[in-house]
């Protein structure tokens, strides 16, 4: 093995401008695909945190079939008294918990007393939702954010503040149906102005949740929604799996489960975004593994052709078909290595320059975001694996023939 190794070397050795080349295609290849991954999932991320550190948290948990309905806010399927003292107490067992919100979700008609249209609010309580969603206050685009909400205070939606030129310090009436189907109003300052977000957030405000219990005449303990953010959003999967399985436990009379827990993904329209980085990140390797393949087949086939009577010479003196099968085979494994070594070095060396050089874009209304390009070591690893694998497929066919070759007919070629 160590002879055919070094033959294959030297082989490589002689033919420099073709495995110069051949090495550089690699070499391009591979660092097409890492720094693609990691400036992507700089961006994913940066993504994933404004959403989750903004408004929804990284998990949900409602009463069973409350999430279905959401879209017309039941409050016949909020959490009672009982059922928020055990989610409490599984949260407080849960390590991996850093904070909690507890809300209260409710649509009312929104007046400035000359128009009127409907909103839909979040109510809760400040210290617990910052805590739950520390990048909230950074949506207030008008008015104060330190704390920030007060009773009596009121967020409003920039899309309803713009539609009826509502300003900060203005008041406001507020008109919901309770429960029971009875009509209340509510009159609020205008703290502040929340910025616009895609989807049903667009239009939705925020109010004190001892507020909201006061217009929805709610008496005693009673929730919409938990909103959990965890220490370490890398955690999420198997923490999801856990609270899962200690919800599911707890069921009604009728034997069916009383919670139902979600995470960010089914909650947020964003993870298509998410889903469609995943996908250009797997086209960007299918084209990677195309790259090597065209250009270690196409040497592999040239030395193949360029070394008949070479081939001929060593299978004449006694070299069995295996060995010079392996010895192509190690000639393409030896390009796969080496172009994928050259391309990482690279790679590293260019994402930690990006990373020094402090570069800055904007999304949407956030300015000065820092790019901050990083890749985990099982990426890095998953594509020089693929590299090298797919150098040492496409020599196979090639080698086969080598290895397959008449003496006679290959020492007469010329």
């Amino acid at each position: 093995m160590f002879n055919i190794f070094k033959l294959a070397c030297r082989n490589l050795k002689r033919y420099k401008r073709r495995t110069f080349l051949t090495t550089m295609l690699i070499t391009l290849g591979v660092v097409a695909v890492l720094l693609f991954i990691s400036v992507s999932g700089s961006f994913k991320a940066m993504m994933i945190g404004q959403i989750t550190d903004s408004m929804i948290g990284h998990m949900q948990i409602h009463k069973k079939g409350y999430l279905a309905s959401v879209d017309s806010l039941p409050l016949n399927r909020n959490l009672n008294a009982k059922q928020i003292k055990k989610i409490k107490e599984i949260l407080a067992n849960e390590e991996a918990v850093e904070a909690y919100s507890m809300r209260i979700k409710l649509g009312a008609m929104f007046s400035n007393f000359t128009e009127t249209t409907n909103i839909r609010l979040n109510a809760v309580l400040p210290d617990k939702e910052m805590g739950a969603a520390p990048l909230i206050a950074d949506r207030i685009i008008q008015g104060e954010k330190d704390g920030l909400i007060a009773k009596g205070e009121i967020l409003v939606p920039e899309l309803i503040a713009k539609g009826l030129k509502v300003k900060v310090g203005d008041t406001i009436v507020l008109v919901a149906n309770n429960k029971d189907g009875s009509v209340n109003g509510q009159t609020f300052v205008v703290r502040g102005i929340l910025e616009g977000i895609s989807g049903p957030g667009g239009r939705d405000g925020m109010i004190h949740l001892d507020d909201a219990k006061t217009l929805l005449r709610i008496n005693g303990a009673e929730i919409s929604e938990v909103a959990i953010r965890l220490k370490n959003i890398d955690q999420l999967p198997a923490v999801f799996s856990r609270l899962k399985g200690e919800l599911a436990s707890m069921t009604n009379k009728e034997g069916k489960p009383v919670f139902e827990i979600h995470t960010w993904e089914k909650i947020s329209p964003f993870f298509n975004i998410a889903k469609m980085i995943d996908l250009m990140t797997f086209f960007i390797k299918i084209m990677l593994v195309a790259i090597v393949l065209v250009s270690i087949m196409n040497v592999m086939i040239m030395a193949v052709y360029e070394r008949i009577n070479e081939i001929g010479t060593i299978a004449a003196i006694g070299t069995s078909p295996n060995k010079i099968l392996g010895l192509f085979v190690m000639e393409g494994f030896l390009l796969g290595i080496l172009g994928t070594a050259v391309g990482t070095v690279i790679s590293l060396i260019t994402i930690s320059t990006l990373n020094a050089s402090q570069i800055t874009f904007d999304f949407g209304r956030q300015t000065g975001l820092l790019l901050s390009p990083t890749i985990a070591a099982g990426d890095v690893v998953t594509v020089v694996l693929i590299v090298i694998g797919i150098a040492v497929a496409a020599s196979l066919q090639p080698a086969w023939k080598a290895a397959r070759m008449d003496p006679i007919t290959a020492l007469r070629h010329v």
